[in-house]
């Protein structure tokens, strides 16, 4: 029992590592364009590595070691791609702005705060469900062996951050609330202790590694759209090419280094 309640205190830190990253709204310059646009493209950068580097592998290996080498891959590119469908499904329900094109400098701008509060929650909504199997796995890590669980713990936690980032800063421009930024990114984060209740619960039962290895891979494919359909397009709307492109290749650096000295 004492190790279970270690491990949830473990999941909960990690999990409030993204209203750290949100608080960065705090000293954001809210007419600040230029830190807007390098922010969510610095973002893309993070989810797209994490992606395709560590999550669409970790998923590989779980997968693997269900199904085999082959068939693992397979079902992993399966799970990926399915998780770009079903945020593009909930994208399709989700309400736009539309293609109005009126001269009205106040309904345009009503308009980019609509479509960067709706970027804001998508990334918030692929964030909660990205954490929840990962509070799943620190929890186990973290019962099989502290020390373990701590490593994870830490890296993770330093990955959070940027991840909060992501959240708060649309958020913030589009509501002009540091408070509701704030909550919204750590509110997000804590799906990790829920993934740690969930296999509190299972513990004794064991969980299937198939089914962890395809939820992880569908997430993969959720921050890849989420990166490619929401948080570049807005990047591009406040700042230049060459700016975007700077953000988005140092958050996949920052995402690698951490990888490496934090053992990902």
């Amino acid at each position: 029992m004492s190790d279970s309640f270690f491990a949830l205190l473990l999941t909960l830190f990690v999990g409030l590592a993204t209203g750290v990253g949100g608080a960065a709204a705090l000293v954001i310059k809210k007419n600040n364009l230029g830190f807007l646009s390098l922010a969510l493209s610095f973002s893309a950068g993070v989810l797209i590595y994490l992606s395709f580097v560590e999550i669409f592998n970790r998923a590989h290996e779980s997968l693997a070691m269900v199904h085999g080498d082959e068939k693992g891959f397979l079902f992993t590119t399966i799970a990926f791609f399915s998780g770009i469908a079903l945020i593009a499904l909930i994208d399709k329900f989700t309400p736009h702005t539309g293609n109005k094109t009126h001269d009205d400098n106040a309904d345009t701008n009503h308009n980019n705060k609509k479509e960067l509060k709706r970027t804001g929650l998508m990334s918030a909504l692929a964030v909660a469900i990205h954490n929840f199997p990962e509070g799943l796995v620190t929890f186990m890590g973290a019962v099989y062996d502290p020390a373990l669980g701590v490593g994870i713990a830490i890296a993770v936690g330093i990955h959070n951050i940027p991840l909060g980032i992501a959240i708060s800063v649309p958020i913030y421009y589009s509501t002009g609330s540091k408070l509701k930024a704030i909550l919204l990114a750590t509110a997000s984060g804590l799906t990790w202790p829920l993934g740690a209740l969930f296999a509190y619960f299972l513990f004794y039962n064991g969980i299937d590694e198939g089914v962890f290895g395809f939820i992880f891979a569908a997430v993969g494919g959720i921050m890849v759209f989420v990166s490619l359909h929401e948080l570049l397009p807005s990047a591009h709307k406040y700042g230049k090419h060459h700016q975007i492109m700077k953000g988005l290749f140092a958050g996949m650096i920052v995402m690698a280094f951490s990888l490496i000295f934090f053992g990902g």
